[in-house]
């Protein structure tokens, strides 16, 4: 770290301790050449996760997306709210450990459909319907069929 008074780049950490808010370092150093102190901040960089639309438009990441779509794929079903949130938890896990910048909205949709099919056979199909936007009933009954084959 360069001395902010000398442009020194020998400097030394004096004391550290984690800052007010938790999330980043307070180091106290000193210059070996001028002696003068200074405060510095270390956080962590993270870059925000982007998700490309079906449009090829790109938005920040948006855990309540996904929530409101399982909830509504959910309503008056047998799953608690825990539940939701755990698969949410784990859908965010599998993305992340991707370690891409940029994820499509059909990687997330597949996601939450497959683990949605082991949660609530119902839910799965209510959302498979909005997500794959089925056109006719056919459509509806080979969704239904793969299920059933399962």
């Amino acid at each position: 770290m360069k001395c902010p008074y000398c442009n020194e780049d020998d400097t030394k950490v004096i004391d550290s301790r984690p800052a007010d808010d938790n999330c980043s370092i307070r180091r106290r150093r000193q210059c070996e050449r001028c002696g003068k102190r200074f405060t510095t901040y270390e956080k962590l960089e993270t870059m925000p996760l982007m998700v490309i639309k079906k449009d090829n438009s790109r938005e920040t990441y948006d855990r309540s997306k996904i929530e409101s779509g399982v909830i509504r794929s959910c309503h008056k079903r047998p799953v608690s709210t825990q539940q939701i949130n755990a698969m949410i938890d784990e859908i965010e896990n599998k993305i992340f450990n991707m370690e891409e910048k940029e994820v499509a909205t059909s990687v997330i949709g597949e996601l939450v459909m497959e683990n949605l099919k082991d949660l609530d056979e119902v839910a799965y199909v209510r959302f498979a319907s909005v997500y794959r936007e089925f056109k006719d009933v056919n459509t509806f009954m080979e969704e239904l069929g793969k299920l059933l084959k399962k």
